[in-house]
């Protein structure tokens, strides 16, 4: 099944998404946490992705290895080889963290691990690599596996969407939501037709008024409940000491794809929840 196969089925329930990968046991966004997330049973897996001095896409968050690896270099100031020698701390890194086994691989070795095992979400640190990593995805036929994502808000984003070479990857739109802009906003992403948008609401009433209008324009909306500023009430946090409060809620207000620090429990909660 593709991506967007699965995404439009009406049968599935909610998609989790493991963010860094299933960190919890090992390094964010290495091949052993996107191991551990298809372990768990995860649908999708987060991953960030740069390019090194010598034009290598490999996976990282920050701009610097400080967090990751106790580093004080810009990540993408080293060669991929200077890359991979370095080891990575467990979790999500910090002084705290016990240096791994595990290296920072490249992109092309997280798609090999993932085709035809797991979903991508690629959340690119510099948009401008979209030609670059959808090459890379085609390459090694992971193409159908992942997805591509920017913010979506005016007709100037429609067209830098447009002039990019993404033909065969899956495009995800990102967009804010409000009471009075909903329809406006609607308008500018049917220019695109993603299959899903990663979404950000005034409230959540907005979302479940206006389901019948996510439902016509065929993408399914993806929430963050990451314990960050953006995420607002919606946190993991929130979310394990009162499931129904926040996934719940979500869920039922329309959402159908949850990215979270939380996996194992978010997994836990719907198979109580569909019961």
């Amino acid at each position: 099944m593709t991506y967007k196969d699965f995404i439009a089925d009406p049968a599935r329930s909610c998609a989790v998404v493991a963010h860094r990968g299933a960190w919890h046991g090992a390094p964010e966004n290495s091949l052993a946490a996107i191991e551990k997330a298809i372990a768990l049973g995860c649908d999708i897996v987060e991953l960030d992705v740069r390019k090194s001095a010598d034009g290598e896409l490999f996976l990282m968050h920050d701009d610097t290895l400080e967090r990751m690896a106790g580093i004080d270099r810009v990540a993408e100031s080293l060669a991929m080889a200077e890359l991979q020698s370095i080891a990575l701390r467990d979790g999500d890194g910090g002084e705290t963290r016990a240096p791994t086994d595990q290296r920072i691989p490249t992109l092309r070795q997280a798609l090999e691990v993932i085709r035809g095992r797991i979903f991508a979400d690629l959340d690119l640190k510099d948009r401008g690599l979209f030609a670059e990593v959808a090459a890379c995805a085609r390459a090694v036929a992971a193409s159908n596996d992942i997805d591509l994502k920017t913010k979506v808000h005016t007709s100037a984003d429609v067209a830098w969407v447009r002039a990019q070479n993404i033909d065969g990857v899956p495009f995800m739109g990102m967009a804010q939501f409000t009471a009075e802009g909903t329809k406006d906003t609607l308008a500018v992403l049917a220019e695109l037709s993603p299959f899903m948008c990663e979404i950000r609401f005034d409230s959540l009433e907005t979302i479940a008024r206006n389901r019948e209008a996510f439902a016509k324009a065929g993408m399914a909306l993806w929430v963050n409940t990451l314990d960050q500023p953006g995420s607002g009430e919606w946190t993991d946090r929130a979310a394990l000491a009162d499931p129904d409060s926040i996934w719940g809620r979500l869920i039922d207000a329309g959402i159908s794809v949850i990215q979270t620090d939380q996996p194992a429990a978010l997994k836990s909660y719907l198979k109580v929840r569909s019961a």
